[in-house]
């Protein structure tokens, strides 16, 4: 047997069968009582109650077989389901179905016309008493189900394998089986005779074994309506319902086998043993969906930390490349001074001064990354967008000197104030700026970049930095923000993502747009410090 772990009073409500039914499966079960009793009224009092239809030889194994199937798999099932939940409950029941699977095979061999024409073993009265034992046993099996609901921890009830305590179960389960098995074979003639012929039944049926049954599954039903708790109680009230049902047709109106009511007993019979099959196929298939959607969104999980991990490193990699490339390009400046044969100390202090502010920058933007990640606002301050336009053209200069690149950048002193952090700001217009630069290092004059600030209606602040480079396709617009999509050979990808996670952070907005006639126009705004204090 499949060894399964143990789950605990606490854990059990992930088990479909002791979740509580929804109003649709109520819905569905009385649905079900109704028909029954709709199909009992007619029989019983319709144009059918007098119709003594033909014996049909093959109708009994082949009703027989498939009770056998259902009952044999449905105890299985729940024996499965006890193996994991350990219920002392969920033990009897599957015990129960057990009983009715094996008490169908002496039935069947018992039943006259089957195998042969008296019945292969027993005697006139053995079919009739195994089926009283068959619905009465299994009704004090749902009885006890019932009455086990509600007690002691499971852990409690047995100390012993889950193999050891189904074997034993079974054992027990086969040992009463053959136990009435000889009561109605070898004694069957000191039982009160219900039967007059192999055809009709005497007047004592009602007495003997309608009213005990109906007694009984009354009981059942009883008990399972007080504690009822989960859908496996609903469904078995249905099969005590159409336990009920099936006494009365069973003699009324016609006492007699093969006639409507006994076959109609025969097909509820067949439902009653299909209904909880059909509830415990039902929790197999959607803890499969369950199982299924937990390993995917399990497996998106993972998949959401790789790209998260390899954007975090991206990041890393393209914010630091900045000024790292700084740091290198004024560290060779600096040794070209000292390796003169008149070396230039000023130039090379310089130099190398360079190289520690860019150093310190670097240690800046990895804490804003930092920050990024985090949602932090602790460093965010007042700043004034023209110096921070100022400063990012400051550290982008030789790269626009290199290409030739016309500035314009006038400054627009009627803007407020902002409040954000200085660091990742700046790193917004120097990525903007460097990307302005790339798209129109390849292009033919003129290269312009225009940097723009403008104060907004709102009380707030947009800043624009258009190009005229190559610009970028219509259906890329949409895919430029998303985290490593590059339209560049060497690029990352997470330029512009970061960008627009910095000025989200700040409640701003992040777009861009084609600039005419040519190259492209990013576009950001932010809000005034003074309307963000009247907020807070």
């Amino acid at each position: 047997m499949i060894k399964a772990a143990i789950i605990g009073p606490d854990d059990q409500h992930y088990i479909l069968s002791s979740l509580s039914p929804g109003q649709a499966q109520r819905r569905l079960a009385l649905a079900v009582v109704f028909g029954l009793l709709v199909v009992f009224v007619v029989i019983t009092f319709g144009s059918f109650s007098n119709i003594q239809l033909g014996r049909s030889d093959a109708f009994v194994p082949a009703y027989t077989t498939a009770m056998f199937v259902n009952d044999s798999i449905t105890a299985i099932l729940l024996f499965a389901q006890f193996s994991i939940v350990r219920s002392r409950s969920i033990l009897v029941i599957a015990s129960g179905y057990l009983f009715t699977a094996l008490i169908l095979i002496p039935w069947v061999l018992a039943f006259p016309g089957v195998l042969a024409t008296k019945g292969l073993i027993g005697g006139l009265q053995s079919t009739a008493w195994l089926y009283f034992f068959w619905h009465g046993g299994f009704a004090l099996f749902v009885l006890g189900y019932a009455a086990s609901k509600d007690g002691a921890p499971d852990r409690e009830f047995w100390k012993g394998t889950r193999r050891t305590a189904i074997s034993l179960s079974v054992a027990l389960t086969a040992t009463v089986v053959a136990a009435v098995t000889f009561l109605c074979i070898a004694r069957q003639e000191v039982l009160p005779h219900v039967v007059l012929d192999t055809l009709r039944f005497s007047p004592l049926w009602p007495y003997w074994i309608g009213a005990p049954v109906a007694a009984l599954s009354i009981g059942a039903l009883i008990v399972l309506w007080v504690r009822r708790r989960s859908m496996l109680d609903l469904w078995l009230m249905v099969v005590m319902c159409a336990y009920l049902v099936e006494q009365p047709l069973s003699y009324y109106p016609v006492p007699s086998r093969f006639s409507v009511g006994w076959y109609a007993v025969r097909i509820i019979g067949f439902l009653s043993s299909s209904l909880v099959l059909i509830v415990l196929l039902h929790e197999i298939t959607t803890l499969y969906a369950r199982l299924l959607g937990a390993v995917l969104a399990q497996r998106r999980e993972r998949e959401a930390r790789l790209r998260t991990g390899d954007a975090v490193s991206a990041t890393i990699a393209h914010e630091v490349r900045q000024p790292l490339t700084a740091m290198i390009t004024s560290a060779d400046a600096g040794l070209r001074f000292l390796e003169r044969s008149e070396p230039n100390i000023d130039k090379a202090k310089e130099a190398f001064g360079r190289v520690v502010a860019d150093g310190h920058r670097a240690g800046e933007v990895i804490n804003s990354i930092r920050a990024i990640f985090k949602s932090d606002v602790r460093n965010r301050t007042s700043l004034d967008v023209n110096e921070l336009i100022r400063d990012a053209l400051a550290l982008a200069r030789a790269d626009l000197q290199k290409h030739q690149i016309v500035v314009q950048a006038e400054p627009n002193r009627q803007i407020p104030t902002v409040r954000g952090d200085r660091v990742q700001l700046q790193q917004v217009l120097l990525n903007l700026i460097t990307n302005a630069i790339d798209a129109m290092a390849t292009e033919d004059e003129p290269r312009i970049l225009c940097v723009r600030t403008e104060p907004l209606q709102d009380d707030g602040v947009r800043v624009s930095v258009a190009d005229t480079g190559m610009g970028i396709a219509t259906h890329d617009m949409e895919k430029i923000f998303t985290p490593l999509f590059t339209t560049k050979a060497e690029g990352m990808g997470m330029g512009l993502s970061i960008c627009r996670s910095i000025i989200e952070a700040h409640a701003g907005r992040f777009s861009v747009a084609p600039n005419n006639p040519r190259g492209a126009v990013f576009q950001f705004t932010l809000r005034a410090t003074s309307a963000m204090a009247q907020e807070t």
